[in-house]
C-alpha cells in the first residue's frame, strides 16, 4: 500500500528521492575525498615515517657528527639500523653529456635505497647506485663504469626516482663509505626503525642523551621524526573528515524537509482516503506505520542509488588521488557509503513521524468530511 501511494505521484517521489541521492553523494563523497587525501599524504612521505634523521646541531662544537657520536648512537639505538652518511656532490660525464649529481657515501645501501634494477647491497663496499633517470640522460647501464675522485666504479644499481635522497632536483650517486674517506666527520646518520612509534621513542631518548644532559639544553645534534608529521598530517585530515561530513549534512537535511513536505501533502491529499480507513476498522498505528514506511521507502531508494553514485565518484577519486581505485572498497572508505545509506533512512523516517502522527491521530468523521 505505502508503494502503490508513492507511485500516485511520481514527480513529487521522485525530486524527494533526487534530494535524499545528493545528500547520500555529498557526505558519502566528502568522506571518501577525506580518506584518498590523507592515503595521498602518507604515500607521499612513504617510508620515512618509520626514520630518525639525525644532522649537526647549532651548538656543535665540530663540523658534522663524530665517529665517538655516531658509535653513541649505535649503544643506545639497539633495535633498528643506524645508517651514517657522508656526501659530496660531482659532475659526471659520459658519452657526451653530464649530470651533476649528490654523492652519498654509505654501508647499507638497502636500508634506504629501493632499485628498479640492479641491486641494492645490504654490506655495500664496492660498486654504485645511480638515479635512474640520472642513467637515462647519461646513456649509463648496469656494469658500466661511472669516475668518482679518480676512481672508477661500476654501476650495480639503478635507483627508484622515488626512493632517493638527493636535493631535489639532482640525480644522486651512492658509493661505499671509503669512497669519501677523506671527508674527517659524517654529515648525517639515518636510523630505519620497526614504525613510527618506535622511530618517535629512539628520537625522544637521543634528544635527552645529546641536547638534555641535566647540565643545559644546546642542541648539539639536531634530531628529527617524521612520524610526528604524519601523526600531525592524520590529526588535520580527521578534523577535515568531520568538516566535509558536516557540510554533507547540511545536503541530507534540505532533503529531509523535502520529504516532510512529501508526506505532509500526501497525507492531506489523501485525507478522505485515511477517514475511509479508519472509518472501516483501520487502527491508527497501522495509518501511522503505513506513512512510516512510505519514508523509510524513499530514504532506502534514495540511499541506494547515491551509494552507488557515490562509489563511481570514489572510484574515480582514489584513481586520481592514489593511482589505486580499488582502495576505496576498504573499509576506511567505504564505510561512508553505509554512513550516508543509514543517514539518509533515518533522516526519512524522522521526517515522516509529524505527516504519519498528524494522518493517524485526525478524526475519521472530520477527515471525511474534508
Amino acid at each position: 500500500m505505502a508503494w502503490r501511494n508513492l507511485g500516485r505521484n511520481r514527480v513529487r517521489t521522485a525530486l524527494a528521492a533526487l534530494g535524499i541521492v545528493i545528500g547520500v553523494m555529498a557526505i558519502a563523497s566528502l568522506g571518501m575525498a577525506g580518506v584518498a587525501l590523507q592515503q595521498q599524504a602518507s604515500s607521499n612521505l612513504g617510508g620515512l615515517t618509520n626514520q630518525v634523521t639525525i644532522s649537526p646541531g647549532q651548538d656543535s662544537p665540530e663540523d658534522g657528527i663524530t665517529d665517538e657520536q655516531v658509535e653513541e648512537i649505535r649503544s643506545i639505538v639497539t633495535d633498528a639500523k643506524v645508517i651514517a652518511q657522508k656526501t659530496n656532490d660531482t659532475t659526471v660525464t659520459s658519452r657526451g653529456q653530464e649530470a651533476h649529481v649528490s654523492v652519498t657515501g654509505l654501508t647499507q645501501a638497502s636500508a634506504l635505497y629501493d632499485v628498479s634494477a640492479g641491486e641494492s647491497p645490504e654490506r655495500f663496499q664496492s660498486g654504485a647506485l645511480l638515479t635512474n633517470s640520472t642513467a637515462q640522460a647519461l646513456g649509463l647501464e648496469l656494469g658500466d663504469p661511472i669516475e668518482y675522485d679518480g676512481q672508477l666504479y661500476r654501476i650495480r644499481g639503478l635507483i627508484d626516482s622515488s626512493s632517493g635522497f638527493g636535493p631535489g632536483g639532482f640525480g644522486e650517486l651512492v658509493l661505499p663509505l671509503s669512497a669519501l674517506s677523506d671527508q674527517q666527520y659524517y654529515d648525517s646518520v639515518t636510523i630505519v626503525a620497526a614504525d613510527g612509534d618506535a622511530a618517535t621513542d629512539i628520537a625522544a631518548n637521543l634528544e635527552t642523551y645529546f641536547n638534555q644532559d641535566g647540565r643545559n639544553e644546546e642542541e648539539i645534534l639536531s634530531i628529527s621524526s617524521y612520524a610526528s608529521v604524519q601523526q600531525n598530517i592524520n590529526s588535520f585530515m580527521n578534523t577535515l573528515e568531520l568538516a566535509l561530513l558536516g557540510i554533507g549534512s547540511i545536503s541530507l537535511f534540505v532533503a529531509s524537509v523535502a520529504i516532510l513536505n512529501v508526506m505532509l501533502m500526501s497525507t492531506i491529499e489523501r485525507r478522505g482516503e485515511i477517514g475511509v480507513l479508519r472509518a472501516v476498522g483501520i487502527r491508527r498505528g497501522e495509518v501511522l506505520r503505513m506513512i512510516l514506511t512510505e519514508a523509510a521507502f524513499l530514504g532506502t531508494l534514495g540511499g541506494l542509488i547515491g551509494a552507488l553514485c557515490s562509489l563511481g565518484v570514489g572510484l574515480a577519486l582514489f584513481n586520481v588521488l592514489t593511482g589505486d581505485p580499488w582502495l576505496v572498497f576498504q573499509w576506511e572508505s567505504s564505510r561512508y557509503l553505509v554512513y550516508g545509506m543509514a543517514f539518509a533512512i533515518s533522516a526519512s523516517v524522522l521526517s515522516g513521524l509529524y505527516p504519519a502522527w498528524k494522518a493517524a491521530n485526525e478524526s475519521p468523521v472530520e477527515a471525511l468530511r474534508g
